[in-house]
């Protein structure tokens, strides 16, 4: 647990209590999921525009679509992967009277936009290729497999690099899956030459350029899928607000809880807060000591919660509490 407060209502004064218990990730730009793997990004951003300038090459020389298509979709993966970077470096920014979570919900909308990017790349690649499969020119079928070959091994490299970091963070797991799909994409190239090669069929370019395309756009949705709960400040995946009620409900010295809020800051970065009812007698300086280490203790054992907000309420003013909010 990163930083828990308790606030009691009708007294003149708070009490605010924080616990290390080594669960929370903090509420600075380098506690955040996206920061903690830039260096990951950095090799992948590195690789991956290495590829893309082979492939291009390749396309040109060999006048393969699908391997255009593939450089492209490519591209549009370093310029997102280089967009989480740039933001993950805006969320070091420390937070301030006005914004009092600091940037780092720039995160989250460097991820949109990247959301985004992948569904433009996917309308321009369909359309494209559909333009030119009645008019597919002749392709040099040697360079265009090597060149895919090439771009199939540098995204497996980009796989093992992201694999560690891709369920912890939006703008890594976007990284991770748009890899994947460049893998699927490379291969999809990798048989067209094949077929081309076999057969003469040279439309089985344009056929790749087609699935590369169709292959972006579920990866797209996914992603915007989650960004946009981000966003609502949807429950985190994973996270039962009625089994969170339990185990508040069970610690020693509350009697209720309600006004569970629980949501994401940015990926790594969840936040929960909460009225809790306690027995009068627990009201105290000592009390409270104990009754928040109760529910941090709870919290941090079976729930990873960043930042943690209690409102502390006596049972004599629950009544007052249920009037004031129905």
């Amino acid at each position: 647990m990163g930083h828990s407060h308790v606030r009691s209502p009708g007294r003149n004064r708070g009490h605010s209590h924080r616990h290390g218990h080594g669960h929370g990730h903090g509420l600075t730009g380098p506690g955040t999921a996206t920061g903690r793997h830039r260096r990951r990004l950095f090799w992948v951003v590195g690789i991956t525009l290495a590829v893309v300038a082979v492939q291009v090459a390749g396309a040109i020389l060999s006048g393969s679509l699908a391997l255009l298509a593939d450089a492209g979709h490519m591209l549009s993966d370093a310029a997102g992967v280089s967009i989480a970077l740039l933001a993950a470096w805006i969320a070091t920014r420390p937070a301030s009277d006005r914004r009092t979570y600091g940037y780092q919900r720039a995160e989250v909308l460097a991820a949109l936009a990247n959301a985004a990017l992948l569904v433009v790349i996917a309308v321009v690649i369909f359309l494209e290729a559909l333009r030119r499969f009645n008019a597919v020119p002749q392709i040099h079928t040697g360079t265009m497999l090597l060149a895919a070959v090439l771009g199939a091994a540098a995204n497996l490299v980009c796989l093992l690099i992201l694999r560690g970091g891709q369920a912890e963070s939006l703008n890594v797991r976007g990284a991770y899956l748009e890899v994947l799909g460049d893998l699927l994409g490379s291969l999809a190239v990798i048989a067209a030459a094949v077929v081309i090669t076999l057969t003469g069929f040279r439309q089985a370019d344009a056929i790749a350029s087609i699935l590369i395309a169709v292959m972006i756009l579920p990866r797209a949705w996914s992603l915007l899928r989650d960004v946009v709960n981000v966003l609502l400040e949807a429950t985190p995946k994973g996270v039962d607000v009625a089994s969170v009620r339990e185990h508040i409900q069970a610690a020693a010295g509350v009697v209720d809880v309600h006004d569970i809020h629980i949501w994401t800051i940015t990926s790594g970065v969840p936040v929960f807060s909460a009225h809790v009812v306690v027995e009068d007698e627990a009201l105290n300086a000592d009390g409270l000591d104990r009754v928040l280490d109760r529910l941090s203790s709870c919290l941090g054992d079976h729930f990873d919660t960043a930042h943690c907000t209690f409102q502390v309420e006596p049972a004599s003013h629950a009544v007052h509490e249920t009037r004031h909010h129905d």
